[in-house]
Formats: structure tokens, sequence, C-alpha cells
């Protein structure tokens, strides 16, 4: 407890506390603070189905039908037919034989990766891969070895001197990686899988209701369904409600009721989430114009800032500028606030020294109108830099 002053007055010097910022309400890819209205370029909002009529109707109408609450953890009381309806539908988008919801994204990466890796395990890690990946191998006690991102070769020479001298081996990689916004070469990964015998779990977080088939993600779009071991995912994005999900096959999922520490102890999530999720599954298949329409507009917003000679990153709709210099990427963010833009600096130590960014990720509100003014703000904000 002593080191608290200590950490946070460096944190203050450097510039780096973290503080909350309460806004007023979200809308239509628009956030408003002190009845002040910005585009929000920070939400995972991708498809902006979170005030999509349909979703809200779901939920009021489970409200009124079962309450507010789970009220117990599944394994008790809070196990509803509803639970049931969900996973089985997020079983057939992945093309898997079953699945399991769980709170959090956070939730499900921590518990799986940890239920299902032990000590004389080795787990090959995307450098790169969210923080709820890393957590969840270190409470396994298996051996982490981290492959440089998207480098399959690093990850084979990692695997020729490493893998044998484990039990069993996992390769774990996000399917598009959400501070970059690229996407990994899942066929090469799932090639040294199946090379090395080991098996392979897919992050889907900021890839499903984007990709493939129906939203089906990166997976299903590439064909690896069936050599793609687990395959996770969330509803809190491109899905505009919440919790997560993992799918894979009946035993597996069978072993985490029965070991998953994540799920076994936690109150359900209420079915006014549960069916929200549901709906917006549907409206995955019912207007996959959101999809198309989003990726063309971040294919243009990336273009154009690349021709102004912009260092920009990624093949989704997630969209990082790279600024490099945490001050410029600080001012840059305040300069844009205010012209009514909220986007946040990404600064270490969630990403490299030297690599500080503004992550812009769009929403299917954001349309072309909107970018081309952002395109100009941003070049006349960051003018000064190169007249310097």
């Amino acid at each position: 407890m002593a080191g608290i002053e200590k950490f946070l007055a460096e944190r203050r010097e450097k510039n780096l506390l973290r503080v909350l910022r309460p806004a007023g309400f979200r809308r239509k890819g628009k956030i408003y603070f002190k009845d002040k209205e910005y585009f929000d370029f920070s939400s995972n909002d991708y498809l902006g189905l979170a005030g999509h009529p349909e979703l809200k109707e779901a939920s009021k109408k489970a409200v009124e039908e079962l309450g507010t609450s789970s009220s117990a953890s599944r394994l008790l009381s809070g196990d509803l037919e509803i639970h049931h309806e969900l996973e089985e539908k997020v079983a057939d988008l992945k093309g898997k034989d079953s699945a399991l919801v769980f709170n959090s994204g956070y939730q499900a990466n921590v518990g799986v990766i940890s239920s299902l890796c032990k000590a004389g395990d080795a787990v090959f890690s995307d450098k790169l891969n969210h923080a709820s990946i890393l957590d969840g191998i270190f409470l396994s006690g298996a051996r982490l070895f981290r492959f440089l991102h998207n480098d399959v070769n690093h990850l084979e020479s990692l695997l020729k001197s490493q893998a044998g001298k484990f039990r069993e081996c996992l390769i774990i990689t996000e399917t598009i990686f959400s501070m970059d916004g690229d996407r990994a070469p899942l066929k090469e990964l799932v090639a040294l899988k199946d090379k090395f015998g080991c098996k392979i779990m897919a992050d889907e977080a900021h890839a499903t209701g984007i990709f493939g088939k129906d939203g089906s993600g990166v997976v299903a779009e590439d064909d690896l369904t069936d050599r793609v071991d687990l395959i996770m995912g969330t509803f809190g994005k491109a899905m505009g409600s919440f919790g997560a999900y993992v799918a894979g096959s009946k035993k597996t999922i069978e072993y985490l009721i029965n070991t998953c520490r994540s799920f076994i102890y936690t109150t359900a999530l209420p079915p006014s989430v549960i069916a929200a999720n549901l709906a917006a599954l549907e409206l995955l298949r019912k207007e996959p114009f959101r999809r198309k329409t989003l990726l063309e507009n971040a294919t243009y917003f990336r273009d154009e800032l690349r021709k102004r000679g912009f260092n920009v990153r990624g093949a989704s709709q997630i969209v990082p500028l790279i600024v490099d210099d945490t001050d410029r990427a600080v001012a840059l963010s305040a300069g844009l606030g205010g012209k009514g833009y909220w986007v946040l600096p990404i600064r270490p130590p969630t990403v490299p020294a030297g690599e500080s960014r503004l992550r812009f990720s769009l929403s299917w509100h954001h349309n072309k109108e909107v970018l081309q003014d952002l395109i100009e703000e941003i070049s006349r904000e960051t003018i000064k830099w190169t007249d310097g």
C-alpha cells in the first residue's frame, strides 16, 4: 500500500495517469460530454447496433418476462433456457459443436486458458495479444513463449526448439488485433499447429460481426473452422451488447463447465443482455449492408490518410495513426477534440515506446462525409509538425 502515492506521483509527472471521463450519453456514432457533442472514434460499436431498436425491444421484453437479473450462477439456479438458446446460435454461427457464454471477454480468456493449460504445458502467444490472454496464461502455470507479431517464421523456430519439451502446446492469436487493426496470418498459423501437433485458439473479439458470412469471423472466412480448436469472441463490440463466448467441441465445453472458475463462480448474465445478444445475431444475417459499408469506409479513410503521408496501419475497421511521440499524440487528440472528434491517445505501456498513436475505431454511423472532414482536420492539426 505504501507504493500507491509514489506510483500516482510518477504517473502524473509523466502525464500517464489514467482518468475516467463520464459521458452524458452516446448514440449514432456520437458521444456527449458536458452538453458538448463529439463524433466518437473510441467506441467498439462497429456496426452501430448498440442503439438499434430491435436490441432495445428485445431487452425490454426480457425484463418484463424474466426480470432484471439471473440471480444466481448458472450451476445453481441462474441457468435459463434463453442462455442455452444463445449458445446454440453462437455454435451455429461459428460452425462448432458447442459454445459457452461468459460475462465478459476478459473472463472468457482468463478462465478458458487457465482451465485448459497447466504446468508442464506451453503456450505460444502473439506478442500483441490482449492482456486478458496473457493473464490467463500466467494463471495457468504453463510456460509462455511470445512470438513476434504475425511472424510465422519466429513462431516456427520457437516450436522447433521448444514444443517437444512439453506435454501439450497451444498457439493463441487474435484474428483482428485491437491496437494495430491488422489481421493474423491464420492459414500459416494453422499449418504450424498441424505440423507440430499443437492446438490453436483464435480470439475473434474484433472480427465477429465484421468478417465472414453473416459476420461469422475471420476463422470462417479463411475456411478454417474445422482446424481451429477454440474460437473466442464477444458481444460487446460489433454486436452492440455485452458478454462473450467460446466455441469448440462438445467435450471441451463440457470440461469448461466443470472446471472454469470465471464461469462457475459468477452470477449469470441477465436475461435482458442475453435477449439483446440473440437479437444482434439475427441482425448480422438481416442487415449485411452494415459490415459492407463499414469496411468500405475504413478502406477509404486509411487510403486517404496514406496519400497524405500519414503512417497508418491495419486492414479492418480499426485504423491506428502512428504518431511516435507521446506529446504529439496527446496534442493531436486534444486538437481534434476541440473540433468535435473524440479519439484518445494510446500511449506506453499499452503500446511500445515510440509507437504512441491515435486509434480510430470506425462505426457504421461514420459515413464518408464525416471521414472527409476528419481527414482535413487531422491534416490541419499536424501541418505545424512539418513546418517545424
